[in-house]
């Protein structure tokens, strides 16, 4: 495992600056993305908490999601659209792939992405409502880049002509992930448990593991149409993992 890879990841997946000569390959981007992850999430929970105290849960939530959004580039959020319009419209695999790599956003990327903002928004709010639902925010964070780093495993297919897919292929092992899905699920299993009791622990994971399964639904058609991932594909798989877990914890009550 290099280990100039949590450098190499917030280089690549974040607007932080590092030392150049740290972060001159991707090869550690995916093994370390839940840790930015981690890193993000806790940012966004803060901010989300703050503005609920501050101004209204809705303030809170929006303002959580405008700072992922700039302290990410707004990248997954580009992926999500564009993936969106290749996967959407019935066209073959080559079209789709030409019209992902283009640098406008189509109808069918707009009305994905305005949906799973209302969306993250709205479940977000609701959660900032309740004791500990600050948790399911920075959960969802989290669980978004564990599903990116599923794509590092060794067999999963990329997409002809994805550059970054082709240079983060094979990166991630499963014990690897394995530790850090572990890691995660306890984290936040534990401060769920402790802010709230046993049920919002159990709802938190059951969140998660529907995110997770959200992320594998979009790798899967994704890897259908356009015969594996890309980049983009990765940050729809984030994205997708994201809402699933604002919006199941949000919809199971867990947080009270």
């Amino acid at each position: 495992m290099r280990w100039t890879g949590p450098l190499e990841s917030v280089a690549l997946l974040t607007v932080v600056r590092v030392p150049a000569a740290a972060a001159t390959s991707t090869r550690g981007v995916l093994p370390w993305a839940p840790l930015v992850g981690l890193a993000l999430g806790g940012a966004a929970a803060g901010v989300g908490v703050l503005g609920a105290h501050l101004v209204s849960p809705l303030a809170g939530a929006v303002a959580a999601l405008a700072l992922l959004a700039a302290l990410t580039r707004a990248l997954h959020l580009d992926g999500l659209a564009d993936t969106a319009d290749g996967l959407g419209p019935l066209r073959g695999r080559e079209r789709a792939l030409q019209v992902m790599h283009q640098g406008d956003v189509g109808p069918f990327g707009v009305v994905t992405l305005v949906l799973t903002l209302l969306l993250q928004a709205a479940a977000a709010a609701a959660l900032l409502e309740r004791d500990g639902g600050w948790l399911a925010l920075w959960a969802a964070v989290v669980v978004a880049r564990l599903a990116m780093a599923r794509t590092g495993l060794p067999g999963v297919t990329t997409a002809e002509g994805s550059t970054l897919g082709r240079a983060v292929a094979g990166t991630v092992s499963a014990p690897w992930l394995a530790g850090w899905a572990l890691t995660a699920g306890v984290l936040a299993g534990a401060a769920a448990w402790l802010a709230t009791g046993p049920g919002a622990a159990a709802g938190l994971v059951g969140a998660a593991v529907a995110g997770l399964l959200a992320a594998e639904t979009v790798r899967v058609r994704a890897t259908a149409r356009l015969g594996g991932v890309t980049g983009d594909v990765m940050g729809a798989m984030g994205e997708a993992a994201a809402t699933v877990v604002l919006v199941a914890a949000a919809a199971l009550g867990s947080f009270a």
